[in-house]
């Protein structure tokens, strides 16, 4: 090959890489850099990234999620939803009729096991006397109507279970309730009697209210269980009985009632709490829970000030708002029994302190009808132990 070929290449070879790493190198300005700094603007202020970025406009791509909200309740309701039922207590019209089913002895509820047990607040019969040993009936969301027995009724929640024969029924998916907090949403689900549908409603849960003791009464009863959801709901009273779930469709509660001051006062039995009691009722325990027989005011630093008890913080104060002992501890109860008296501030039962978290109807419901528990007591200023016997 000649001198003058060979030359020709060399130039022509040259050029070629001086054009292609030209394109690469405006590609890789214009491309690559951009998206680089874009995804790390902190290199931005590197000396190597300083001249480029002079004449570079970046562009920060942020996504957003927006969720339609009435879209998106189909969606969370779904499952759930097929787990609400309606409860009808039997009653009778007249001596020796068979059993009748009224809408107004009807309320929600919902399925929470694949084979039939369903859970329900209070007794869906109304004034009328409901039928000895009858069976109830559920109906479900597909239209079905099974007979249910009562396998239990909890005096401390005020719970009532009922069991189908089956199996395969759609049951609700609990949340762990301790992780719900107040500000969040939750979707009310109910129960239609006559059109095998359910009704909805968006809530948000107010307030976690530890205090809230579901006895009928301004003080708390060792009877009751003590510590609710409260909700922003306008009409609760179509939901009594049915379950509200997160935006995840897990039921964070059921929705329970309570009259006071001649007005009915609304809120949500924790899922953790409706889930524990489903076992003591499947175990046919729900009978057999503890009783004390007092009523008080768990303590806080505001109401041990404003009932005369220091500074405490914590405690249950044995009280009646008129200072009278028949009226703060139930005559031949266990806490009469045992010699407590008004005033007496319990403090402790088997060791474990009596507080917010662990209120002394919950720390009792734990309890059953033949055991003892230790009870530490603040009186006149002294630590005493007691034995209760339930």
């Amino acid at each position: 090959m000649s001198l003058t070929k060979k030359i020709l290449l060399a130039v022509v070879f040259f050029v070629l890489i001086f054009v292609i790493g030209g394109i690469g190198g405006v590609f890789f300005r214009d491309r690559v850099i951009p998206s680089l700094l874009a995804s790390f603007p902190s290199l931005s202020r590197m000396d190597l990234f300083q001249n480029i970025t002079g004449n570079t406009t970046i562009i920060e791509r942020k996504e957003q999620l927006v969720v339609q909200e009435d879209d998106s309740v189909d969606a969370i309701v779904s499952q759930p939803s097929t787990a609400v039922v309606t409860v009808i207590a039997p009653v009778i019209s007249a001596k020796g009729s068979a059993p009748v089913f009224q809408e107004g002895n009807s309320r929600t509820g919902v399925l929470l096991t694949n084979d039939g047990v369903v859970v329900t607040y209070g007794n869906p019969s109304s004034s009328t006397t409901p039928v000895k040993d009858a069976p109830y009936r559920v109906l479900l969301r597909d239209g079905s109507s099974h007979d249910a027995i009562l396998i239990g009724e909890d005096r401390l929640t005020d719970l009532t279970f009922f069991r189908i024969d089956g199996n395969d029924f759609p049951a609700i998916s609990l949340a762990n309730s301790d992780d719900s907090s107040a500000g969040k949403k939750v979707v009310a689900i109910g129960s239609s009697y006559e059109e095998y549908r359910n009704r909805f409603s968006i809530a948000v849960l107010s307030d976690r209210d530890r205090r809230f003791n579901i006895s009928k009464t301004t003080v708390a009863s060792s009877e009751k269980w003590e510590g609710v959801f409260k909700v922003d709901l306008a009409n609760p009273e179509a939901y009594l009985g049915g379950p509200a779930v997160n935006f995840r469709g897990e039921m964070v509660g059921l929705f329970g009632e309570t009259e006071l001051d001649g007005k009915g006062s609304y809120f949500l039995i924790p899922s953790n709490v409706v889930h524990d009691t489903l076992q003591l009722a499947i175990d046919g325990k729900l009978a057999s829970r503890a009783s004390l027989g007092v009523y008080y005011v768990t303590l806080t630093k505001v109401s041990a000030s404003v009932n005369g008890a220091g500074s405490r913080d914590h405690g249950a104060l044995i009280y009646s708002p008129s200072g009278k002992t028949g009226l703060a501890i139930l005559a031949g109860s266990p806490a009469d029994k045992a010699g407590l008296r008004y005033g007496d501030i319990v403090t402790t039962v088997d060791n474990t302190d009596i507080t917010l978290d662990n209120p002394l109807s919950v720390a009792v419901g734990r309890h059953f009808k033949g055991e003892t528990a230790q009870f530490g007591i603040l009186r006149d200023g002294k630590d005493m132990t007691f034995t209760v016997q339930f």
